[in-house]
């Protein structure tokens, strides 16, 4: 089966955010998203609500429920008290652990597994109590020990951190040994029984190569890359162009 697309509203927030005004709205966007093709949205709601605010999980939660029963609601985020609650009030099918600080700009690395082992046996626990499948956010660097820690704490999935192959997009020279270590990580997560996500700086460019190398992988979440094309040809058209380049046919 082809990667599913789940769409990441956290830029749509931003931009919305930038002049306190209610557009563009990241409800309607997601609509058309999800009419267009993906399978899930994701956000990543940070303490400082700076994109996605709190307030936008529960209309996102029932924009899926009342219209599109089967997409899945994707939460990202470090696991504090306060991102339980709002994981337990969203009911979203996935939870994505993340190992970043409060201040950081983006995502820029996984878990290191072996120091927070215990930490995340805890709050995978937590997230099953309520029903969600759990995925940790890890390095695509090939340590197949790693991806055994995160098997061992319970988690479902892990999602591939791509960033510096997309990072590439300047530097062809630098993709194949990057791609490579994804590939291989991935190899050892399947090979246990992890399902693999993968996210971050994906773009219609950049993805086939990485479905081809990895073409069991379950889903990618994208954000940036996406709203930077819909500016340039729509969330429709954007949203098919990247299922089509998830190896789907649209």
């Amino acid at each position: 089966m082809p990667a599913k697309l789940s769409v990441n509203l956290n830029a749509i927030a931003m931009l919305r955010n930038r002049r306190g005004l209610p557009w563009p709205s990241v409800e309607a966007l997601g609509r058309i998203a999800l009419r267009s093709g993906a399978s899930g949205l994701t956000v990543h709601p940070r303490p400082d609500q700076r994109h996605i605010r709190f307030s936008d999980l529960p209309v996102i939660r029932n924009l899926i429920d009342d219209e599109f029963p089967t997409a899945e609601f994707n939460i990202e985020g470090y696991p504090t008290e306060e991102f339980f609650g709002l994981c337990a009030g969203a009911a979203s099918e996935q939870v994505t652990l993340v190992p970043d600080d409060p201040a950081q700009a983006t995502s820029d690395h996984g878990w290191d597994f072996r120091k927070h082992e215990a930490f995340l046996r805890e709050a995978v626990a937590r997230l099953k109590t309520m029903g969600c499948r759990v995925s940790l956010f890890a390095d695509g660097d090939g340590d197949a020990e790693a991806v055994e820690i995160a098997k061992a704490v319970g988690a479902d999935r892990i999602e591939l951190y791509t960033g510096p192959y997309g990072g590439c997009y300047d530097a062809p020279e630098r993709v194949a040994p990057l791609l490579e270590a994804l590939g291989r990580t991935a190899d050892a997560a399947l090979a246990i029984g992890l399902a693999v996500n993968a996210g971050h700086d994906l773009t219609v460019a950049n993805l086939p190569a990485l479905v081809k190398r990895i073409p069991d992988l379950a889903e990618v979440s994208i954000g940036h890359g996406l709203t930077a094309d819909a500016l340039e040809y729509g969330m429709a058209e954007t949203v098919r162009r990247f299922c089509r380049a998830c190896g789907q046919a649209v």
